[in-house]
């Protein structure tokens, strides 16, 4: 009787997370180092210092970002780019999938590991911008050679960060799994598959910096568009601010594709301890 006279209760609204203590002064003086930077290369170069450095041949900031509106209003510009992409993604993309399967393939199974370990740990060691020779006279057309040498540059960083994942699981793990009554698939997708994951982004990660250098090298030597082409030919016509121009292009691209994988990472790993202390 007394529980039908008492006041209903309401449920406690949900109070959102206030937002990490620091979060933004953390990202202003990120910013200002790079506002820092500018400033400090603006200044040497306009002053023409040449103290063992010399700075008085290299263009202002002023110069580099007129170079950069003049060349962002061109379609070439934004055509070198697309293809730089395309190139970039179509190698990683490759390297990320056999570099994943091949990586567990060589964790779990010792048959395969004596076949294929062998090969791997004898070519990986050779620089993938070493193989464009290979690369120009095995392939058809110059494009296909460079998504080779993307694939090449981006597999082995994959490959060997997923083997040592796997090779890390604790086997208590696999044996809770079969203990109910799972087999080799639901170990694969219960255990492997999530447990692996804080490494192999990690090595998609470095894979993604490994490709954008090697596939900016190999349009360099062999490429007829894309961005790594554009600023060879600007420094072969003495087009320094171009050739600026290219390396802030690189710079941003890189930046961003890292930038996706980790964002990536971070939501695929939110179930880790502290991942909420990560995720800020």
């Amino acid at each position: 009787m007394t529980a039908l006279l008492d006041p209903p209760t309401t449920a406690a609204p949900e109070t959102k997370r206030p937002a990490a203590p620091g979060v933004w002064r953390h990202r202003l003086i990120r910013l200002a180092s790079v506002l820092a930077a500018i400033g400090l290369w603006e200044l040497l170069t306009a002053t023409g210092v040449r103290f063992w450095l010399r700075f008085d041949t290299l263009p202002t900031v002023t110069e580099i970002a007129g170079a950069l509106a003049a060349r962002t209003a061109t379609g070439e510009y934004w055509l070198d780019l697309a293809q730089s992409l395309i190139r970039i993604l179509t190698g990683f993309g490759l390297a990320a999938l056999l570099g994943v399967v091949t990586g567990i393939m060589l964790g779990r199974s010792r048959w395969f590991a004596d076949i294929f370990g062998p090969l791997t740990e004898l070519v990986r060691p050779i620089p993938a911008i070493a193989v464009v020779p290979v690369a120009i006279l095995l392939f058809p057309s110059d494009e296909a050679g460079i998504v080779s040498i993307t694939f090449l540059a981006a597999y082995f960083p994959i490959m060997v960060s997923t083997r040592h994942a796997v090779r890390a699981l604790p086997t208590i793990w696999e044996d809770s799994v079969r203990t109910l009554g799972g087999g080799r698939l639901d170990v694969l997708r219960q255990v492997v598959l999530p447990g692996i994951l804080p490494g192999l982004f990690g090595g998609l990660s470095v894979g993604m910096g490994v490709a954008w250098i090697c596939v900016i090298s190999a349009e360099m030597i062999s490429g007829r568009l894309g961005v790594g082409y554009r600023t060879w030919q600007a420094y072969t016509v003495l087009d320094y601010p171009g050739v600026f121009v290219g390396i802030i292009t690189i710079g941003v691209l890189g930046f961003g594709t890292a930038a996706a994988i980790e964002l990536i990472g971070r939501r695929a790993t939110r179930w880790l301890p502290r991942g909420e202390e990560t995720n800020r």
